[in-house]
């Protein structure tokens, strides 16, 4: 990890993991112990990697790309490479944690996208959290204490016992009472072109802003693509793509370091003076308040 004073801390896989894992692309271990060795973990970072975390004790609250949740016995979070959070543990906690990497399923499966089919892990906010119900929650820590198990030895196709379990997983979450209307439809034409929207926008949020621009690399009309994400997210696709811009821009502004016409130009602004409006109109605050803010956050 690289350090900067005054900058978010992104960390990798290797500087959480330490030198008691045996292996490169993945790390698992009981909630309790992992606090222990990491104290500092609460306070806001990122990570470039894929992360999770099933809650089996404690109370108080995690803050996920700046939204704030209640800690529950039996949820789950996911989060993917990128996203920013911190945590604010009150009392006793345990449960489990998984680290890995996006590398851990390529050679395994030959859909890429896999992973995408659970919205869990579209690094949206609000939809990265799940709640198993008392008999989930038994056959979820049940998996996790077998990934612990497994990662701690190195033995014949670990990894891809692993990476059994870990599906596994995915596929009690995804079929969850509580993430029924999330995950489990993924695979009807209008959830997969909302995914591939999505995650277009990941990928090009700076270059393009309107709806149009994406509706041509889907091949659709702008306004079916306004119609689609009307009737599952009950927001128009500039919307989604405005909100997007937004959170990169908080996330880059949590570097307390960036000037703003540094991130103004990394996100597509050639004009900082706009920038500034188009921040303050979404978030009330200009870029500068909010990077005061963040001594708080």
């Amino acid at each position: 990890m690289q350090k900067v004073k005054d900058t978010l801390p992104v960390y990798n896989i290797c500087t959480i993991k330490g030198s008691d894992h045996f292996h490169d692309d993945i790390m698992a271990e009981p909630f309790s112990l992992y606090l222990q060795k990491h104290p500092n973990l609460h306070r806001p970072h990122g990570h470039s990697f894929y992360h999770l975390l099933l809650f089996t004790k404690g109370a108080g609250f995690h803050t996920i790309d700046f939204e704030r949740f209640p800690v529950e016995v039996g949820q789950v979070y996911f989060m993917i490479p990128g996203q920013v959070h911190s945590w604010e543990f009150e009392g006793e906690l345990d449960g489990y944690v998984v680290n890995f990497s996006e590398e851990l399923f390529h050679s395994f499966l030959s859909d890429d996208h896999y992973l995408e089919r659970f919205s869990f892990l579209g690094g949206v906010t609000g939809e990265n959290i799940v709640t198993f119900n008392e008999s989930e929650l038994k056959e979820a820590i049940q998996l996790l204490s077998s990934v612990v198990n497994e990662t701690q030895v190195t033995r014949p196709f670990t990894k891809d016992k692993v990476r059994l379990l870990m599906l596994s997983l995915f596929i009690l979450a995804g079929r969850s009472e509580n993430n029924k209307n999330k995950a489990g439809d993924v695979l009807k034409p209008g959830l997969q072109l909302l995914f591939r929207f999505r995650r277009l926008v990941n990928q090009h949020y700076s270059e393009y802003k309107l709806p149009k621009d994406y509706a041509e690399m889907l091949s659709i009309t702008p306004n079916h693509l306004n119609t689609l994400c009307s009737n599952l997210l009950n927001k128009s696709a500039g919307e989604i793509i405005r909100e997007r811009i937004v959170l990169e821009a908080k996330r880059q502004l949590v570097n307390l370091d960036a000037s703003i016409s540094t991130i103004a130009y990394s996100l597509g602004f050639t004009d900082n003076s706009y920038f500034t409006k188009f921040f303050k109109k979404y978030t009330n605050l200009t870029p500068e308040e909010f990077k005061k803010s963040f001594n708080g956050y």
